[in-house]
């Protein structure tokens, strides 16, 4: 593992563990008030802890985030660290999956939280998981990693799932589209200017998603690098969901089930077959000696 990556890579968790620690426990603020945002409408203030100025829907959604990030994204990014430490092809490949997760999550609340003291945190750490991810993305050298990989690979299942995750993005289009032919806003977005996780999502995830497809199915070696990147985004959403889910609902926001059935059960059922499918990936890529 080249130096600067590794100490890029360890500043990172430290940041990590810093803004996610706060979100999650930090108490505190002026408590719950009422606010009326730029279109008129009544908006619920969380008022507690570092999201005190977000609203009261999308709080406990951060905070849901951070739970998952500080339990479980945390030490698998402190346990790549480590294991690439020895080198080694699935083991570069996993510390840039778990430089992604970083970046998504850590541009996600510079773009998305309500303006707190951590905003330089957040910067500061999707600058280094960018050039980190960078780094180690442009370190795996592709013809090595077609060779190291098992041309018994499952790539039509691969490239099939490829597909409907990027599909499953388009309810997002579909809230943006109500939200234009209704001339309304979209539900739940309170006070704030728009929802950085259509940005993220439609901009960037969902073509890199039918890319990796095409890749997968020529049988190109960027595509099942890519592949693993993002079934690992997709992996990790699951755990986010889900966790989201229990926050608003121990802050007393309980959706419909046509609700959960349509933002919260298709990830996490995706979430379970991504993680079959990257098991796949890692399983079928030999090390060399």
């Amino acid at each position: 593992m080249n130096i600067p990556l590794r100490w890029m890579s360890l500043l990172i968790a430290l940041l990590v563990a810093s803004y996610a620690g706060m979100g999650l426990f930090s108490t505190g603020g002026p408590g719950p008030s009422i606010f009326v945002n730029q279109y008129g409408q009544e908006v619920a203030i969380y008022g507690h802890g570092i999201y005190a100025h977000d609203s009261a829907f999308k709080a406990p959604i951060l905070r849901g985030t951070d739970a998952i990030t500080l339990f479980l994204a945390l030490p698998a990014l402190l346990l790549a660290i480590w294991l690439d430490v020895r080198g080694g092809m699935r083991t570069r490949i996993f510390l840039t999956c778990m430089l992604a997760y970083t970046l998504y999550n850590a541009t996600s609340l510079a773009l998305g939280a309500v303006y707190n003291p951590l905003l330089l945190v957040y910067i500061g750490c999707a600058g280094l998981s960018f050039f980190s991810f960078v780094l180690a993305f442009r370190s795996i050298d592709l013809a090595a990693l077609a060779q190291q990989t098992n041309p018994r690979l499952p790539r039509r299942w691969l490239s099939g799932f490829l597909f409907l995750a990027g599909m499953s993005l388009a309810i997002w289009i579909v809230d943006i589209v109500v939200s234009m032919v209704t001339q309304q806003v979209p539900a739940h977005l309170g006070h704030y200017h728009t929802e950085a996780t259509y940005v993220l999502d439609l901009g960037i995830i969902l073509p890199a998603a039918w890319l990796a497809m095409v890749l997968v199915w020529q049988a190109k070696p960027l595509g099942t690098l890519l592949a693993a990147i993002l079934l690992s985004l997709n992996v990790s959403i699951g755990f986010v969901v889900a966790s989201q889910s229990i926050m608003q609902a121990l802050d007393g926001i309980i959706l419909t089930p046509a609700q959960y059935a349509s933002y919260v059960a298709p990830f996490v059922v995706l979430s379970l077959v991504a993680a079959v499918l990257l098991g796949q990936i890692f399983g079928h890529i030999k090390e060399q000696p």
